[in-house]
């Protein structure tokens, strides 16, 4: 076999990865070069490492064995599964499937990802969007394609023909139906009136009576009593579980940005799920992270002009804020804002900016091994006096203190 055909069969092999698992791979030679590729999700600049990845895994499995294959994780939380590639014993380069994550709440992992790199709360949005595009796989996942695809590079493609059968007609089995219209009609309307009661409680955040819905007997049921395949009508269900908690969060005043990237992302998870179990697990963290979102980004109660405030804050938490730069970026009075905003959130502007600066910076202190200093510069604070003034005016301690307490 030649060099041309050794490289065409392992592009035949990045195809049906690509098709079938739906994750960018690459071709690569020996020196670490990108020869083939299909990609999908582009890496924002902050984050790209493309060739430093590629040579980290590229000398790995160049001195690796060859029934061998690489599940390798970089400093921004992007997983890869590649295995070599070789002909006769020598080594000619590598595949790589990803990037794609095995951490369900990108919540958690955007916030981590910040912290350990020192990256601007301003850049969470864009990391969000990007995160959330990944594809998300279980370890069981990334091992059978880690397996996958180093079967495949060991063995010469053939050419496959396909054979179709005929298409069967369906036969309607009457004694496959299990409700009486009766017994349908009762079904459908407690599922309904369940369900404006969650959506209800999403609007408000409150994890308290979403957790005591979704894990009640008759919420439950609705995974075993619909007709037809189990685990498919129940990722029916929770398919619209998650339209109506996007809904829920949106009439709760989340920011259609934050609920965009959420919604896209439980709905790949939600097919991705090949279990009972699992999705039941995956329905308990997806309405309580549109909770978290309510929580934390709500503008529910607020006029349109506060709640443009409000969302100009929270976009650009990191960066200079003031009274005159906020009224002009949304186009008011200065003094008129200052007033309405003090009469709807009871908070003046600046304590508002610290309050929400301090709640960012707990969350950095929490995790440790990070200076006070690098945390009051990630969110906002130009002064380090200044900071642990206002975060003890919060919290009651200084920012040593906190982090001391808190890790």
């Amino acid at each position: 076999m030649n060099g041309h055909q050794f490289y065409q069969d392992q592009i035949k092999i990045c195809q049906w990865i690509y098709s079938v698992a739906n994750i960018d791979i690459r071709l690569v030679d020996q020196n670490a070069k990108c020869i083939y590729q299909i990609v999908n999700n582009t890496v924002p600049e902050l984050i790209n490492q493309e060739s430093r990845d590629l040579r980290e895994i590229n000398g790995i499995l160049g001195a690796s064995g060859d029934d061998c294959y690489y599940h390798y994780t970089n400093r921004f939380g992007l997983e890869f599964i590649a295995c070599g590639i070789r002909k006769h014993g020598k080594y000619y380069g590598c595949l790589v499937a990803g990037p794609f994550i095995s951490h369900s709440s990108i919540i958690d992992l955007t916030k981590d990802i910040i912290f350990q790199n020192k990256i601007s709360i301003s850049e969470r949005k864009q990391l969000n969007q990007f995160f959330h595009s990944l594809p998300v796989f279980s370890e069981v996942e990334f091992k059978h394609l880690g397996e996958l695809l180093l079967q495949l590079s060991r063995h010469e493609s053939v050419s496959a023909q396909m054979i179709a059968s005929q298409a069967a007609k369906p036969v309607l089995n009457k004694e496959q139906i299990k409700f009486t219209a009766a017994e349908k009609q009762t079904l459908i309307e407690k599922r309904y009136e369940q369900q404006n009661q969650l959506m209800n409680a999403i609007a408000k955040g409150d994890k308290k009576t979403v957790n005591r819905l979704i894990n009640s007997t008759d919420i439950s049921e609705f995974f075993e009593r619909v007709p037809g395949s189990p685990i498919r009508a129940a990722k029916n269900i929770v398919i619209t579980l998650n339209t109506m908690s996007r809904i829920g969060a949106e009439r709760g005043g989340v920011h259609p940005v934050y609920l965009h990237s959420i919604s896209e992302r439980f709905a790949i998870l939600i097919e991705r799920t090949m279990n009972m179990p699992d999705l039941k697990k995956l329905v308990i963290l997806m309405v309580n992270e549109y909770c978290d979102l309510v929580r934390t980004y709500s503008t529910r109660n607020y006029s349109p002009v506060v709640k443009k405030t409000v969302n100009y804050i929270l976009f650009n938490l990191d960066q200079h804020l003031s009274l005159k730069k906020i009224a002009e970026e949304i186009f008011v009075n200065p003094s008129h804002l200052s007033r309405v905003f003090k009469k709807e959130t009871g908070l003046s502007l600046t304590n508002f900016i610290n309050k929400k600066r301090i709640e960012e910076a707990k969350v950095f202190l929490k995790k440790g091994n990070i200076s006070v200093t690098d945390v009051a510069f990630m969110v906002g604070f130009n002064d380090l006096n200044y900071f642990s003034k206002v975060f003890k005016k919060y919290t009651g301690l200084t920012p040593t203190n906190y982090m001391k307490k808190n890790t």
